[in-house]
């Protein structure tokens, strides 16, 4: 019997993270399995890339290696498993991991994105921006549970309107709304435990906001409603709950504790919620939505091309992960959030240019290889091959896919601004893996040609600008001269035992943060 694929990954990433005894802790999200690392110098990263399951590898709070959606989830648990065993029973230190083979143009690509990624992740720790990555932590464990409710919405829908299984719908509607219902005790619950407070005490006071009895309070002279203030309201109540918590424990004996400092901290933080985070965040959650469907409904295409263009510099500089919360936001008061297919588009550009890429360089074999297995992943939204492997380093066409992702989000938001909304159910997926969660104002078919269209533009435009405008003559004569292995051999690209290079990786354009 052959052994299972995912428990074969997990074997080989174990011993090249420095075993058992360096692994702190084992999380996944939506694309990265991520690793609690105790000496960091014991971590071999190029055999890592090496790996064919790895897409790469990011260097962040946590040590994480990019698997790509559903691939993540099955290698996380077996994983976990070899790690319980091998600590269990203790086994010799694993010899160091062979060193890869000579450098070759597309690792040279990937060691320039590696040290760009290094660089930006320094600028970008600053107090802001790792606050932000903080309010990202809280949402990320959440996209399973969006993306599994927001697919079954999708199908509740649609057999709504082709009138079938009627008595089935109302259940799928249940399932699908449930979670949506609660969303703000998992917010509470997930703030509390990310910012050093006791998790329940953060959902128990997030779940007041959407409990029913408030709609007998009333606060500036307005009737409560069940969920006013939404996930905001759940994330302000939860860090003022931390807050109330950490001082509690500072003054009251510990004798006491186990008693006042609950009690303080639900009743203090209650309070405050209900007569004033649920009025306030619930008018900054109204403003969002409002504003949201002003702008692209009087400037959709100009917002489009805007969002679209400049989604990637925004993950550059660490700032994509302020739109987060707004996405949660706009789902759970809309339905879905009309924005992330525009920012999906950013993703489109970077296959585009990708694509120009491999016919432009026909005598780089390695390069070739690298963009020839980045390009799944990168139709299916997960862009770090890409760009840090690809685009970036190389310059001017991570500029050129920036216009590709303008060019298709400015064709959705025009069609956001004549009345076709295009929006998702969900935050987390894009690219080709987007199409299960697309609803809009229009017509599910009508929908789905609008975003597929969207993409072909991204495609197009980002093949067309970085064709002709990617690379320099002298650059572009450099990087077909450059020397091959496998050229050296007489071998074709992808024969003989030479691993393809893997890409260094960095956050995802996708709004699931690492």
């Amino acid at each position: 019997m052959s052994e299972d694929p995912n428990r074969a990954t997990a074997a080989a990433i174990l011993p090249l993270v420095g075993g058992a005894g360096n692994v702190t802790s084992v999380a996944h999200c939506m694309t990265r399995l991520r690793l609690g690392i105790r000496d960091r110098s014991l971590v071999h990263d190029e055999a890592l890339r090496a790996l064919p399951a790895v897409m790469g590898v990011v260097e962040d709070d946590t040590y994480q290696i990019v698997l790509g959606p559903g691939t993540v989830a099955r290698v996380t648990p077996e994983l976990e498993r070899l790690v319980e065993q091998a600590r269990s029973h203790p086994q010799p230190p694993p010899e160091p991991a062979p060193t890869p083979l000579a450098a070759t143009t597309a690792e040279q690509l990937a060691d320039r994105g590696a040290a760009l990624k290094a660089r930006q992740k320094a600028r970008n720790a600053t107090t802001g921006k790792l606050f932000l990555r903080r309010i990202a932590n809280i949402f990320v464990p959440l996209i399973p549970a969006l993306i599994g409710c927001g697919i079954i919405a999708g199908l509740s829908g649609l057999l709504t309107n082709l009138g079938r299984l009627p008595a089935a719908v109302p259940a799928l509607t249940a399932l699908a709304s449930g979670f949506m219902s609660l969303i703000a005790v998992f917010v509470g619950h997930n703030t509390a435990k990310e910012f050093g407070g006791t998790p329940v005490l953060g959902g128990a006071v997030a779940a007041v906001i959407v409990f029913p009895g408030v709609t007998h309070i009333t606060a500036f002279g307005q009737h409560l409603s069940p969920g006013q203030g939404g996930v905001l309201g759940a994330l302000a109540a939860a860090l003022l709950a931390v807050q109330v918590e950490k001082r509690c424990r500072a003054v009251v004996p510990a004798a006491l504790d186990v008693l006042v400092t609950p009690t303080v901290t639900v009743l203090v933080t209650g309070l405050v919620t209900v007569f004033g985070l649920m009025y306030v965040a619930g008018e900054v959650s109204t403003a969002i939505g409002t504003l949201a469907t002003w702008l692209l409904a009087h400037g959709g295409a100009f917002a489009g091309f805007l969002l679209g263009g400049l989604f990637l510099p925004l993950v550059m500089l660490g700032l994509h992960q302020a739109l987060i919360p707004i996405h949660a936001t706009l789902i759970q008061q809309q339905g879905y959030t009309v924005l992330l297919p525009i920012l999906a588009m950013a993703g489109a550009g970077q296959v585009g240019a990708a694509l120009a890429l491999y016919l432009r360089l026909p005598r780089n074999r390695s390069l070739r290889r690298t963009i020839r297995s980045a390009l799944p992943a990168g139709l299916l939204g997960v862009g770090e091959p890409l760009i840090y492997g690809v685009s970036l380093p190389l310059g001017r066409p991570f500029l050129t896919a920036c216009v590709g992702g303008a060019c298709g989000g400015g064709f959705i938001g025009l069609f956001n601004q004549l009345g076709d909304t295009v929006g998702s159910t969900a935050i987390g997926p894009s690219g080709w893996a987007l199409f299960p969660l697309v609803k809009g104002g229009q017509g599910l078919a009508t929908t789905l040609v609008v975003y597929a269209l969207g993409l072909a533009v991204g495609y197009l435009t980002g093949f067309l600008a970085t064709y002709f405008f990617g690379l320099g003559k002298q650059q572009r004569a450099d990087l077909n001269a450059a020397p091959d292995p496998g050229a050296e051999k007489g071998t074709e690209a992808g024969d003989g035992p030479q691993p393809a290079p893997r890409p260094a990786a960095a956050p995802p354009v996708t709004l699931t943060p690492p």
